[in-house]
């Protein structure tokens, strides 16, 4: 099992009376109210799934990331993760002050310690992350909509505020502990946003021919129109592992965090937490978190000849697709038929079948899986 990114599992959570000292100075700290996206990035990063980031980054190293891929230090690290806060929110915040981070509706979520307040440049946040400044994509949008500042700072987490998919958690120290119980010393970890389709399986159960075990880890969090509804990812993969899977060979857990749609630069990040899961292995497919037709199809492949140092072996899968000559699923590499005979495993159409109340083909879908979509009256995002 490979060491954590940067060496060590970061743990900023406090517990027993140092939280209740802080629970009780929070409240005479000046406030910052923050997203539920930005809860679970604290959550990620106090819990270790975002090692080695003991806070939101400062000056230097969201720099070096933008510039270089790489924290200051030289660990690879390509997405930033960022405090943004407004002028007024700033005023009377100075480096050295703790500021109380806290929901919405006032709730207590970690106490951060300022250590930087800088200025950021959105169009060069835009450019370097996502490769465009075309606001039609969805990563693009937000950072233009990113306030004005950014705080720089360790956090100590307070509250883990409970979800409807708290049964779905586990931690990084949680998920290395059940790997070692289970035997499993090679891991591979599976990235996704969708319910499940034959292909999907077919990779999966691919990997396994060579690794002991799968960590399916889908992303819960915000999403763009039109991707499936995360209590759906969750309830279709159950069904799918239930029917078929061996009990001890599948693992699933939530990664918590918003999709950025960055392509390469995000199938890089969801290595690197991965490996701070205990992953030994991760698969990357064709169009890895992408969106649009923004980058390359396999871009985010590719990418990974830049980070040899990242210390968990990518698996590359072409695209694939069911052959009715062959009778199974095939990629381009394996089947010799032509277009005539397959049936490509189209997230579009997928969609559109479901949209029109149709049950994909089972040589698509497994029909347990299809069948749960179904009876939800919308199954995607507004």
């Amino acid at each position: 099992m490979p060491k954590p990114h940067g060496g060590r599992l970061i743990d900023r959570v406090l517990s027993g009376e140092r939280r209740e000292r802080a629970l009780e100075e929070s409240k005479e700290l000046q406030k910052i109210v923050i997203s539920s996206e930005l809860v679970r990035d604290i959550e990620n990063i106090a819990y270790g799934v975002f090692s080695s980031l003991e806070g939101f980054l400062g000056q230097e190293d969201y720099l070096s990331v933008l510039g270089n891929k790489r924290l200051a230090n030289d660990l690879p690290w390509t997405i930033p993760i960022l405090l943004d806060v407004s002028r007024r929110e700033a005023t009377g915040m100075s480096v050295g002050d703790d500021v109380a981070l806290v929901t919405e509706d006032d709730r207590p979520v970690a106490v951060m310690h300022i250590e930087e307040k800088y200025g950021f440049d959105k169009m060069e946040l835009a450019q370097q992350v996502f490769g465009t400044t075309d606001v039609g994509h969805p990563g693009v949008a937000k950072a233009f909509n990113m306030k004005d500042l950014l705080l720089g700072g360790k956090i100590d987490l307070i509250n883990e505020l409970e979800d409807a998919f708290y049964k779905y958690r586990l931690k990084p120290i949680e998920t290395r502990i059940l790997f070692r119980e289970k035997g499993w010393r090679t891991i591979v970890g599976f990235q996704t946003r969708n319910v499940p389709h034959l292909g999907h399986e077919y990779v999966q159960k691919t990997a396994l021919t060579f690794v002991d075990g799968v960590f399916i880890n889908p992303v819960i969090g915000r999403k763009k129109r039109g991707d499936f509804k995360d209590e759906i990812i969750l309830e279709t993969y159950d069904a799918l592992i239930n029917h078929y899977y061996l009990k001890d060979n599948a693992v699933l857990a939530v990664l918590e965090t918003e999709m950025r749609y960055a392509g390469p630069y995000e199938a890089i990040f969801h290595a690197i937490v991965r490996k701070n899961f205990g992953c030994t292995h991760f698969i990357v497919g064709r169009d890895h978190a992408g969106v649009g037709k923004y980058y390359k199809p396999y871009a985010a492949q590719e990418i990974f000849d830049e980070f040899p140092d990242l210390g968990i072996n990518p698996l590359f899968f072409t695209a694939f697709f069911y052959c009715k000559k062959c009778g199974g699923v095939e990629n381009e590499r394996t089947c010799p038929h032509g277009e005539a005979h397959r049936i490509n495993f189209s997230g579009t159409e997928i969609r559109e079948m479901f949209l029109r109340g149709e049950k994909p083909p089972q040589q698509l879908m497994r029909p347990e899986v299809a069948e749960i979509v179904l009876k939800w009256k919308d199954p995607f995002v507004d």
